[in-house]
């Protein structure tokens, strides 16, 4: 392992099961997951010298301006810098981000993020009009089928321009439910198989264009956090994971303004920070993706730089982003398997990540992890963020 002790790293991590919670609050969620990652990390609130709450709501919580909540895990964190970070479905990882960002600056030595989102108390038509809020609303917001209209209609774009996609896509939910069969935080851990995600049925409808339910990630409740701190202070802690590379690109938020089937803020984010990271994308280990739809991780395959564009089904079906390919994709499960509560996606996918690489992924540890690549997406490849990590002890 590289030794980077001037690079911010992850040293502690806390991830509630994401799912239905009826008997948890946003606030619960939030003390619950502060005061485990503080212990995990083997810190006090009295080291911590900011605080970042990733916190999408947008309707699905009554109670707003969320970032004080995490006050309530210890009197201690009174009067910390607290902020809360949005950025629609990337809201996890603009946090986390920030946090990086107040470390380089000098503001900080320990940081404390935090992701939470309670969706499943919402009835289904206000989760979709809360969730279309994350799309252009002067075009996009007569779409039928909320984002998932969106998506559907980038689906039928795709299959108009490639060819009928959806064996690889039904491969691609296959594989990310299959994987989230052995993670303890999914919401569905239960293996789908491929012939019941490819074939319509009463269990399995369409939902928008060609997506059906299974290509479509879950209403979820849940939280995660991390403490990270610079790289002088990570050196006295139990593990570090380094953020060896970190990205943001943001692009146009009307479809009208680009070809919405390049992606082309993931590959701008993807390419820079890989340069950042001094790395390639074969170097990765494993890649957690944004597979908010299985549309979106097909074109992302493309988007990374893994197959030309209009090929990307060439990476599922040739066997690639299998956990035992040459480059596992979501070998978490993904947003598909796990759940996808907003504003604790991004921090899900880097504390998952720095579980693998410090060997701790339990069933779904990728053999030998050094290297693990991050893409949290906002919108449709509106917001895109990029991390490298990289374990240094």
């Amino acid at each position: 392992m590289d030794q980077l002790p001037q690079k911010p790293a992850i040293v502690g991590w806390a991830h509630t099961p994401f799912g239905k919670h009826d008997a948890e609050t946003v606030e619960s969620l939030v003390v619950r997951v502060v005061r485990e990652a503080l212990d995990h990390a083997g810190i006090g609130p009295d080291e911590v010298d900011e605080i970042l709450l990733g916190h999408f709501n947008a309707g699905f919580s009554p109670q707003d301006f969320t970032a004080s909540l995490v006050l309530q895990a210890d009197d201690r964190l009174r009067f910390k810098p607290t902020t809360r970070v949005e950025n629609a479905c990337a809201t996890g990882s603009a946090a986390v981000q920030q946090g990086v960002r107040a470390i380089e600056a000098g503001h900080a030595k320990v940081v404390l993020v935090v992701g939470v989102e309670q969706m499943t108390r919402t009835p289904s038509a206000e989760i979709g009009r809360n969730l279309l809020k994350a799309s252009y609303l002067a075009e996009e917001g007569d779409v039928q089928g909320g984002f998932a209209g969106v998506f559907g209609q980038i689906a039928q774009s795709y299959f108009q321009r490639h060819g009928d996609q959806s064996d690889a896509l039904a491969l691609i939910a296959a594989k990310n439910h299959k994987n989230g069969v052995d993670n303890p935080y999914a919401q569905m851990r239960k293996d789908l198989g491929f012939d019941f995600c490819r074939q319509e049925s009463e269990k399995n409808p369409f939902v928008a264009g060609p997506l059906k339910r299974t290509d479509c990630s879950l209403v979820s409740d849940g939280a995660a956090a991390l403490v990270i701190a610079d790289g002088e202070t990570a050196q006295g802690m139990k593990r570090a994971v380094a953020f060896r590379g970190t990205a943001h690109a943001q692009d146009f938020l009307p479809l009208s303004k680009r070809d919405i089937l390049k992606f082309e803020g993931c590959t701008v984010a993807w390419q820079r920070g890989l340069e950042q990271a001094g790395i390639a994308l074969s170097d990765l280990s494993f890649v957690e993706t944004h597979d908010c739809f299985t549309i979106a991780e097909l074109i992302e395959y493309e988007a990374m730089g893994l197959v030309p564009e209009g090929q990307g089904a060439r990476a599922i079906k040739e066997g690639w982003t299998l956990k035992g390919g040459k480059l596992p994709v979501n070998p978490s499960g993904g947003l598909k398997s796990k759940g996808h509560p907003i504003g604790a996606t991004g921090v899900s996918m880097h504390a998952l990540s720095a579980m693998q690489l410090c060997g701790e992924a339990g069933g779904i540890q990728v053999e030998g992890a050094t290297l693990g690549g991050i893409f949290n997406m906002g919108g449709a490849a509106v917001a895109n963020y990029v991390s490298v990590l990289e374990r240094v002890k």
